[in-house]
């Protein structure tokens, strides 16, 4: 009981020069980074470390520059503007190789803010949520600090652990950070019915958040036996595991067991995953692991894009140089399911961007990022159909993929494609 005690008591632990882990996603620990950011006179160059967090990061304030440094191994909105203040760095890492950075020793972990369930009659506890690295990161951290919260999910897989592996435990009572579901728009609707008409009954599903997924979900109320193997699932899912459609009976990794490693949704989400034995929540290197993804038959592998060029060629990243969010699993699942025995690898974007501009282009915006390569890309959707791109020449291919963009746009990229290469 001795290792209760305040946010502001915990954190005086961190030292100037440290390097801090936190907790990514619904999860972040951000009553613990406020107590730290109240310390910014007493510390200089801090680091904060983190995948995509929900919620406020007052550390990310450029004015407190000379006391944290944000090092973002996916940018969330409430970090991206550090990259152009010049008080934040993106570090571009596979979401399945985030891990072993921190085993490795190739990035230290001085001290770990997780957010966990209060610990049970044994003295366990669950990260809830978000599992991602944040095992890695407590094994490597020289001192553990956890939120305490009755709020937190308690979910079973690798996001068990002791209170004898935390140094400090600090008590909260707060909600975890939610998603609710948006309705979406006739365009992502098409999209949806697109991407389930290259679904088959037995498929194993890896999919993100927001509309295009859900609408995707909605279109498979009447598959037989799906499985889920993902990074990440949302309130989507629900309806269609209580309904029988995800059983996940034949996937090949992990059967009769839904795998993610973190979640955002809304409170029914959070609800339906508490004490379920179903959800098993695995560390990002063992989740995103191509060789285990590959073991599900059919694997349907269902990402987004910014742009993706007539030859296939996918941004995920930036917008132009700027970055805008990061690699993540992108290439985890779009390899895992093209290895996979009947898998599809699916990119899914609407066509235009809400300012009318084409997202289907002769060629990237200068200085933008190929997340997936054109090897690598199979199939890409938007509301105007579908472009099989594999095994395709590039002249196939950049046919293809006009035919998919929006109409007003279609002969420009063409035009341009071809003009620049005669």
């Amino acid at each position: 009981m001795s290792k209760y005690v305040t946010a502001d008591e915990a954190v005086k632990v961190v030292k100037s020069g440290d390097r801090v882990y936190l907790q990514a996603a619904a999860a972040a620990p951000t009553i613990l980074a406020n107590a730290l950011t109240a310390r910014a006179s007493e510390l200089r160059n801090v680091e904060v470390c983190h995948l995509h967090i929900e919620g406020e990061a007052r550390y990310a304030n450029p004015e407190l520059s000379e006391s944290f440094h944000v090092n973002s191994f996916f940018i969330g909105a409430n970090v991206r503007h550090t990259l152009k203040a010049g008080n934040g760095s993106y570090t571009p890492v596979f979401l399945s190789e985030l891990p072993h950075l921190f085993r490795k020793n190739v990035l230290p972990i001085d001290v770990a803010f997780i957010h966990v369930s209060p610990p049970d009659i044994h003295g366990y506890c669950s990260l809830g949520v978000s599992v991602e690295a944040t095992v890695a990161a407590i094994e490597n951290a020289k001192i553990v600090i956890a939120q305490v919260n009755p709020q937190m999910p308690r979910t079973f897989g690798d996001g068990i652990l002791h209170v004898s592996e935390i140094d400090y435990l600090v008590e909260v009572d707060v909600p975890i950070y939610s998603h609710e579901v948006v309705p979406f728009s006739a365009e992502e609707e098409k999209i949806g019915g697109y991407i389930a008409s290259l679904i088959e009954n037995k498929s194993t599903l890896q999919m993100g958040i927001g509309s295009i997924p859900n609408a995707a979900l909605s279109k498979l109320k009447h598959h037989k036996d799906l499985g889920l193997h993902t990074e990440m699932f949302s309130d989507g899912v629900i309806d269609l595991i209580e309904n029988d459609v995800i059983n996940c009976n034949y996937k090949g990794t992990l059967r009769g067991r839904v795998l993610a490693t973190f979640l955002i949704g809304s409170k029914r989400l959070y609800d339906y995953v508490n004490d379920n034995p179903f959800i098993e929540m695995k560390e990002s290197s063992m989740v995103n692991d191509t060789a285990r993804i590959r073991k599900n038959p059919k694997m349907i592998a269902i990402n987004s894009a910014i742009e993706v060029d007539v030859t296939g060629q996918v941004c995920a990243d930036s917008i132009g140089p700027n970055m805008y969010s990061g690699v993540g699993g992108q290439m985890d699942f779009i390899r895992g399911a093209s290895l996979s025995p009947g898998g599809k690898a699916i990119i899914a974007l609407p066509s235009t961007t809400k300012r009318g501009e084409s997202r289907i282009v002769p060629f990237l915006k200068q200085g933008a990022g190929v997340v997936t390569t054109r090897s690598h890309t199979h199939y890409v959707i938007t509301e105007n159909g579908i472009a099989d791109l594999y095994g395709k020449t590039l002249k196939q291919r950049t046919e293809a993929l006009v035919r998919i963009a929006h109409p007003n746009h279609q002969e420009n990229i063409e035009r341009e494609y071809y003009e620049l290469l005669n």
